[in-house]
């Protein structure tokens, strides 16, 4: 099983890439984590928004894995605990589907791309900057790893 972070952003800070890359080592190696950026469409006002969000995700679709299960990070989505989420991780690797998270970009995600996911998951009811959301998940990604392996780090 393979999981992917997909992300509708310009390149991060370099805190985000450390942050990332600290947490991402620490993932079990059988999970093979991927961030894929994913390039955002310009756009010249908010009237625009609904065919940004078209053209962005389009070109989700085309970085989504066949056959995957997809995971719609959303502010408006189901709130996991992270115990929710670690048993959630489980039987997805039980089942050996790749999964794929998925951030849209300054617009937010395409209404029909949302409904489409498999599930819609919200980290936060506040809005989150791009960077903060990918060192979040990858950090919440190794504590569910370590709750499934009775690791302390998750207290």
């Amino acid at each position: 099983m393979k999981l992917r972070l997909l992300t509708v952003s310009h390149r991060q800070p370099e805190w985000v890439a450390a942050g990332c890359a600290e947490y991402a080592k620490r993932l079990p190696r059988a999970w093979h984590f991927e961030l894929v950026e994913v390039r955002p469409e310009p756009r010249r006002d908010d009237a625009e928004s609904a065919r940004v969000q078209a053209v962005e995700a389009e070109r989700l679709r085309a970085a989504l894995p066949r056959g995957g299960r997809v995971v719609a990070l959303d502010e408006r989505g189901e709130a996991w605990t992270t115990a929710r989420f670690a048993e959630r991780l489980q039987g997805w690797l039980q089942d050996a589907r790749d999964v794929a998270f998925v951030v849209g970009g300054a617009c937010g995600l395409d209404p029909a791309f949302r409904s489409a996911a498999d599930h819609r998951l919200s980290l936060s009811a506040l809005t989150l900057p791009h960077g903060l959301v990918r060192v979040l998940f990858v950090e919440q990604l190794y504590r569910a790893s370590t709750l499934l392996q009775s690791h302390p780090y998750h207290r």
